[in-house]
């Protein structure tokens, strides 16, 4: 079987700001900010990669979280990096916070990360080649 392939488009608007489109269709508009020359209007492509990585780990989280019947009435996850000095500046360490909010299984909730960590978020095993990546985790009701 052939592996589906995906591809992105990527085109320039003006000054340092570009759109780009996924393989869905759906788009999104990049800037870099002021001081890097642009007029800082969007997100920009390092901010993306973040963004990305919590968005990866969330849907496998909550998606786990659904077929094991835990209850959940929010999650949000927060991404804290540092990035290296020098170019290319990929990012030395990132944590993720994983805020549960009214979990019924704290236990299980754990697990689904690990899981997202080990198996499922593509971002995470990409960006841990490069990364020392941590978890935290805060229950609240």
């Amino acid at each position: 079987m052939a592996a589906e392939i995906k591809t992105a488009k990527v085109k320039w608007i003006e000054k340092l700001k570009f759109v780009g489109i996924g393989y869905t269709g759906h788009s999104l508009i990049m800037d870099v900010p002021e001081k890097s020359g642009g007029d800082g209007s969007a997100v920009s492509p390092g901010e993306l990669l973040l963004i990305g990585l919590g968005g990866c780990t969330a849907v496998d989280v909550v998606i786990m979280l659904n077929k094991m019947k835990v209850p959940l009435r929010d999650l949000q996850v927060e991404i804290e990096a540092e990035p290296v000095e020098t170019y290319p500046k990929i990012y030395k360490w990132v944590k993720i916070i994983y805020k549960f909010y009214g979990c019924a299984d704290q236990d299980k909730a754990k697990k689904a990360v690990g899981m997202s960590k080990e198996k499922y978020c593509s971002v995470s095993a990409i960006m841990s080649k490069s990364a020392d990546i941590s978890h935290e985790f805060v229950f609240e009701d």
